[in-house]
């Protein structure tokens, strides 16, 4: 039903012009520090790969937390029994058997060698990074606890710590294996763009036959048969036939775009109500959709890996640990003459406490936590160090179809002439589109409430449809058919096409009787969305494949601070780029695979769930509901668990504040020695508050 799009198409055809080559490789697992962050990357050639990776190495990691939390935590039980100070505590020493001892150093060996293992795996891997985090400062304390607790076992006078080391290794799997699966795994979106094709198409033979190839054996120069309601397998320039081709997923154009023998195609589109015959001119590494793929693995591969709060506050606490634990056997043994085996447990006491169990909860729980709460608000939490970032985000970028608007037309305006009224032009017009498949006429056929008998029904490809109406002849076409026959356009119609709508004009017995606006119409829920994060502070942009008229009327309509107007997909994550050169931390929402490339730019990508699988994919966070209040909702949570993270971190590090100096025996002098057991008291209790101010995070 439109027109002029050939400008469009041109725009696009050019586009293909500057050729990356992508690496088909499979996905990889990036870990920056065994701390449970991660960047994934992935890539595939375009025309290959249908199916599903088999489970990611990141899936086995979360396996593995979990088996060795589970193991250890049975093991947990009998050592609490048989440790000495528990059995004190409660009076239990009555229950105390001959080699029980020994009992107690082979099940505490199984808990450190096997539930420790990827923490002293982890110190290693920090060690060689030089980047020492939590995994040094919980391998440090349960190496010394081990350590030391087994030559109390074999003669060296002292107390045992075994229990605390259960304990401890028990919590910190625990919290690893929160924490990792609340983390994503390794992304799809390359293979979900892969998935767009076909995975055959209809091959024209010399003969006029067809055969159905793979999509791998197309070449340019063959030409393929793209029948009604198929996909395009192929970039390239149609010969014969004339159809109207979705390709909104592609380039963001909301308009179906009139294609005729001369016009260029994107593979990946999909064909309207005509069949068309295509030359192929591109195919795998050159086409447009890989060249997609290209742009979004290298927009993920730069994006850049934060370290976590509790990894830097674990740095810290690994130097005072190490520093601490030295100087109090230093200070015990060499300045006070104090005897080894108490020098040794001062030691052992302070590099254990140190260590404690809610730093490594303080996170854990609250990401926990804030993800279930955002996924009862249908907001999925695909990058946990993405979505901390939303806290600080300046600017946020829309894309209009299909976000901020509703990516379908709706009709906006009926004029009448010559006697008609609104409602029946609308009828008749709604009489005739009924038997049209087109998105426009399914608009206008909707729009009516009712509708009258039609026949000798006929389409006008490109121009519009005809049919008999109660005995008259009705015509619903575009404005180039009215100009094709001379007929000049009313000054209210071309009023209605420069605010950018799509206007078609109804004839009756070749008069003209009326025409009908449409509009790719604005979601209400964009209003209070745009209005909600300027309060905030936020400045709102909007990005779109669309025209400068439509997007104008758009970004006025909803009082944007700017807008950029006909971007293709190449330019899209340009655009981010130059939003974010200017000092603004941004986020990019959008549904299409136009706005893949985007989203992995962006500091903060947000895709709307009901749009395409690759936006998904590409995504840090996904909007289960098509609804942009919801940007305001992430927002306000990553800023709330913010705040409980910093908080968690205060009541798990100020614990240290005041248990490491008694631990090392600050008030000696005045009898105030804190004791292994004490010390645990202390550190349940900072663990249990932690856990308690993680359940009070709300929105």
């Amino acid at each position: 039903m439109t027109s002029e799009h050939h400008h469009h198409a041109k725009r696009t055809a050019s586009s293909h012009k500057s050729s990356h080559q992508p690496d088909a490789h499979p996905s990889e697992l990036h870990e920056g520090h065994a701390h449970a962050s991660h960047a994934t990357h992935s890539g595939h050639e375009a025309h290959k790969g249908h199916g599903r990776h088999p489970p990611t190495h990141h899936a086995h990691m979360i396996e593995d937390f979990r088996r060795r939390f589970w193991v250890s935590l049975v093991l947990t039980l009998p050592i609490l029994f048989l440790s000495p100070m528990l059995r004190k505590i409660f009076g239990l020493e009555a229950l105390a058997f001959p080699g029980d001892r020994y009992l107690l150093f082979g099940l505490a060996s199984a808990v450190y060698f096997y539930g420790g293992w990827p923490f002293l795996k982890g110190l290693f891997s920090e060690l060689r990074e030089r980047r020492p985090g939590m995994m040094t400062l919980i391998a440090v304390a349960i190496t010394t606890a081990y350590a030391y607790s087994s030559l109390v076992t074999f003669g060296l006078p002292g107390k045992v710590f075994f229990w605390e080391l259960a304990t401890l290794i028990d919590i910190m799997l625990l919290g690893h294996w929160i924490e990792m699966r609340s983390v994503l795994g390794a992304s799809r979106a390359l293979e979900e763009l892969a998935r767009l094709m076909p995975s055959t198409a209809h091959r024209l033979l010399p003969n006029g036959t067809t055969e159905e190839v793979p999509l791998e054996d197309l070449r340019p120069g063959d030409r393929v048969l793209v029948r009604p309601g198929e996909k395009i397998p192929a970039d390239g320039q149609v010969l014969e036939g004339q159809s109207a081709v979705n390709e909104a997923m592609l380039t963001g154009e909301s308009r179906p775009v009139e294609k005729k023998p001369g016009d260029e195609v994107i593979g990946g589109a999909i064909n309207g109500e005509g069949s068309l015959v295509v030359e192929i001119t591109r195919t795998g590494a050159e086409s447009f959709l890989s060249q997609v793929i290209e742009l979004v693995r290298q927009a993920q591969e730069s994006k850049s890996r934060t370290q976590d709060l509790a990894n830097r506050a674990a740095f810290w606490l690994t130097l005072i640990a190490l520093s601490g634990g030295a100087l109090t056997f230093l200070v015990w043994w060499a300045a006070m003459r104090k005897d080894l085996a108490f020098s040794l447990e001062r030691t052992v006491t302070v590099m254990v406490i140190t260590c404690p169990h809610a730093l490594g909860l303080a996170v854990p729980l609250v990401v926990a936590v804030s993800t279930a709460l955002a996924a009862k608000r249908g907001l999925l939490i695909r990058n946990r160090a993405a979505f901390e970032r939303a806290r600080n985000l300046t600017a946020v970028v829309f894309d209009k179809t299909g976000t901020l608007t509703e990516g379908r037309f709706g009709v906006t305006k009926v004029l009448s002439w010559e006697g008609f009224s609104p409602e029946e032009v609308l009828r008749l017009a709604a009489s005739v589109e009924t038997h049209s498949e087109h998105p426009i006429a399914r608009a206008v056929a909707e729009a009516s409430p009712e509708t009258e008998p039609v026949e000798d029904f006929k389409a006008l490809p490109g121009r519009g449809a005809r049919g008999r109406v109660s005995g008259r002849e009705v015509l619903v076409v575009s404005p180039g058919y009215l100009r094709e026959k001379g007929l000049g356009l009313p000054e209210e119609a071309v009023e209605l096409s420069a605010k950018g709508e799509t206007v078609i004009f109804i004839l009756v017995e070749g008069k003209l009787a009326g025409a009908i606006g449409l509009s790719d119409r604005v979601r209400p829920e964009s209003r209070s969305a745009i209005k909600a994060l300027k309060a905030r502070g936020l400045k709102c942009f909007m990005l779109t494949g669309d025209n400068a008229r439509v997007a104008q009327a758009v970004a006025e309509e909803l009082g944007l601070d700017e807008f950029f107007a006909e971007v293709l997909p190449q330019e899209k994550a340009q655009k981010i780029r130059e939003v974010k050169a200017r000092g603004e931390i941004v986020a990019m929402t959008g549904d299409g695979v136009n706005d893949a490339p985007a989203l992995a730019e962006a500091d903060v990508g947000v895709a709307i769930g009901a749009g395409t699988e690759v936006a998904i994919e590409t995504a840090d966070i996904v909007l289960v509901r098509n609804n942009p209040e919801d940007v305001v909702s992430i927002i306000d949570l990553a800023r709330a668990t913010y705040r409980k993270m910093i908080q968690n971190l205060f009541w798990a590090t100020g614990y240290n504040a005041v248990a490491i100096p008694l631990a090392a025996g600050a008030l000696y002098k005045y009898g105030v020695l804190l004791s292994p057991a004490v010390g645990a008291v202390l550190m349940s209790l900072s663990t249990v508050i932690v856990a308690i101010n993680a359940r009070r995070l709300k929105i």
